[in-house]
């Protein structure tokens, strides 16, 4: 007969009480790191007393400038060109699927993205008529 060695397999723990640990004491630092960044660095007395780095980086934190547009701006052109070139895989096998993933794909596409971009649009004019107002 055969014999076999059979081993049983190494287990890997790791010690969750010490991630656990860790996870409160996080928590609890970045809770007085915001705090205290907020009372000494983005206090609204202190929006025009930097230039630089680090009035983008008050503007940043305070969100007067949203990144989400250009963000928007760059995945559409990307996603345009990846259901154009899908549907350039579709020529020899299906007419219909081509021509609904090139016009309706990015259409839709198209209608999705502009539909985001109102949001964004219609918070910037509220925000300009309300400091017109102030």
């Amino acid at each position: 007969m055969y014999t076999y060695n059979v081993t049983a397999p190494k287990v890997v723990t790791t010690n969750f009480d010490a991630i656990g640990v860790w996870i409160v004491i996080a928590f609890i630092l970045s809770v007085i790191g915001g705090v205290v960044t907020y009372v000494l660095f983005l206090s609204p007395k202190n929006e025009k007393k930097f230039k630089g780095f680090v009035k983008w980086l008050y503007d940043f934190l305070t969100f007067k400038n949203l990144t989400l547009e250009a963000l928007l701006k760059v995945t559409y052109v990307i996603f345009a060109i990846f259901l154009t070139l899908v549907s350039f895989g579709f020529i020899g096998t299906d007419a219909l699927a081509f021509f609904s993933t090139l016009i309706l794909g990015n259409l839709i596409l198209r209608i999705a993205y502009e539909g985001a971009l109102l949001l964004i649009l219609m918070y910037k004019n509220t925000n300009e008529i309300k400091d017109k107002i102030k």
